[in-house]
């Protein structure tokens, strides 16, 4: 949502869509899982006036219209990409398929998935690790509002300092709260890495994949 207050900045899609683009033509395959916050959040609306669940499942179709706007801005650049959802909306979307998602990316497609995990009670985090280990990727890359994993909350407390490199158990015993923490384990569990990187940040995406020193990676 960029700078507005909810819903879809295009100029945000855009910039994003370009730097996908980017480590695209280096041959790296990408699959992209979408979150919804910035049309719906489900954990919060469901502690309140609407039902838990009914709250997710709402929260999982904002994902599909993120995913949507996405596959629009890469189609409009020429990037081919394909949508999956976990929620079945085959007019809109085709279906999770593992086989079929894994081979749009040996072609070299962006595969984007949307609806998290098609359950509720699970965040976008753990769809994205979920995703991770059944694609069985390199590293997991979780783009988020700050540059890294830090001591403490960077926005609140000036002398927080950022991790270069902390390993799960730590990141897990400490709360740092930079993902929730089922999907910690499992990436701790299934020998996942993970870095967090700012998505604010031009270039960041391609210097995680070029191996340079940005955000904080996440290793057993």
């Amino acid at each position: 949502m960029g700078e507005n207050n909810y819903g879809i900045n295009q100029a945000v899609i855009s910039r994003i869509v370009a730097e996908i683009e980017e480590i695209n033509k280096l041959d790296v395959e990408i699959a992209v899982v979408v979150g919804g916050g910035n049309i719906f959040r489900g954990m919060q609306s469901g502690s309140h006036s609407i039902e838990r669940v009914t709250a997710d499942y709402m929260g999982m179709l904002a994902t599909v219209m993120n995913a949507l706007a996405l596959q629009d801005a890469m189609i409009q650049i020429g990037l081919v990409s394909r949508i999956q959802s976990a929620l079945r909306i085959d007019q809109v979307v085709e279906p999770y398929i593992r086989g079929k998602a894994m081979r749009y990316l040996s072609e070299g497609w962006v595969v984007i998935f949307a609806a998290g995990t098609g359950n509720p009670f699970f965040t976008t985090d753990t769809a994205a690790a979920l995703r991770g280990m059944e694609m069985n990727v390199d590293i997991m890359l979780k783009a988020t509002k700050v540059d890294g994993i830090y001591s403490s909350d960077p926005i609140k407390d000036s002398q927080a300092t950022r991790f270069q490199k902390i390993s799960f158990d730590e990141a897990i015993s400490k709360n740092l709260q930079v993902m929730d923490a089922t999907a910690l384990t499992l990436c701790r569990d299934q020998k996942l890495p993970l870095n967090v990187f700012s998505i604010f940040k031009p270039g960041a995406l391609k210097r995680i994949i070029l191996g340079e020193d940005e955000g904080t990676f996440v290793i057993n």
